[in-house]
C-alpha cells in the first residue's frame, strides 16, 4: 500500500501568499476609511452624528453603537483617527476579511455598550477611536493567545510604539469618551481569546 503524497509549498508560493495577504489588507483598510471619510463629507452640518451616534441610555437608539464608530463630530476628529486607525487596522486586516469582521464586530458590541452604559445621558458619542483601542488591545493580546513568535514580536512593537495610548482609559480628559477608548480595549483582548486558532490533534499516521 502506498502512502499518501506529501506536497510541500515552495519559498515563491510562500512569498505569493503573504503578499496576498498584504495586498487584501490594505484594500480592507482603504475600504474602513474611505466609508469614514465618505460619511464625513455627507455628514457636513453634523446631522449623521446628532441621529447615529451612540445615546446612553436610550434603548431605541441601541444599534447605533455599529453606526458611531464611523462617524466623526469634525474634520479635526477624523484626522486624528485616521493614521492609527490605518496602521492597527490593516495589521489587524492581515488575517483575512473574516477575522477582521469578527474582530471588528466584537470591539464595537463591547465598546458601544460600554458606552451606552456608562456615558452621561446628554452626550452623544461618535467616532473610531473604539475601533482603534480594540485593534490595539488585540494585536497586543494576539501573541499571548496564539503562542506564535511573529505575533508576540509584533504586539511588543505595538506597545513601544503606541503604548501611551493606555492613558486614554483614564477618566478627565474634556470631550475624550474613555469609556469607548477602555472598552474598545477590552473588546480587542476579548476578540484575540475568542478568535485565537486552535491546533486539532496530531493526525494518526495510515495504517499499513
Amino acid at each position: 500500500m502506498t502512502d499518501s503524497p506529501i506536497t510541500a509549498r515552495s519559498p515563491r508560493d510562500g512569498i505569493a501568499h503573504h503578499a496576498a495577504r498584504a495586498v487584501s489588507a490594505l484594500i480592507i483598510t482603504v475600504v474602513l476609511l474611505g466609508v469614514c471619510w465618505a460619511l464625513e463629507v455627507v455628514n457636513y452640518g453634523g446631522g449623521l452624528t446628532r441621529d447615529y451616534g451612540i445615546q446612553p441610555h436610550n434603548v431605541n437608539a441601541l444599534w447605533h453603537i455599529f453606526t458611531a464608530p464611523f462617524l466623526h463630530a469634525n474634520l479635526d476628529h477624523i484626522m486624528a483617527n485616521s493614521v492609527p486607525l490605518a496602521i492597527l487596522g490593516f495589521l489587524t486586516a492581515l488575517r483575512g476579511l473574516g477575522r477582521f469582521v469578527t474582530v471588528s464586530l466584537i470591539v464595537m458590541v463591547v465598546s458601544g455598550l460600554g458606552v451606552w452604559l456608562l456615558a452621561a445621558s446628554n452626550v452623544v458619542t461618535v467616532g473610531a477611536s473604539g475601533l482603534i483601542f480594540g485593534y490595539f488591545g488585540y494585536l497586543l493580546a494576539r501573541g499571548f493567545f496564539e503562542r506564535r513568535i511573529l505575533d508576540i514580536l509584533l504586539g511588543v512593537v505595538i506597545a513601544l510604539v503606541y503604548g501611551t495610548m493606555i492613558f486614554g482609559v483614564l477618566p478627565g480628559q474634556p470631550g475624550i469618551s474613555w469609556q469607548a477608548h477602555l472598552f474598545g480595549l477590552i473588546g480587542g483582548v476579548l476578540a484575540a481569546r475568542l478568535t485565537r486558532s486552535r491546533s486539532g490533534p496530531a493526525a494518526l499516521p495510515p495504517a499499513l
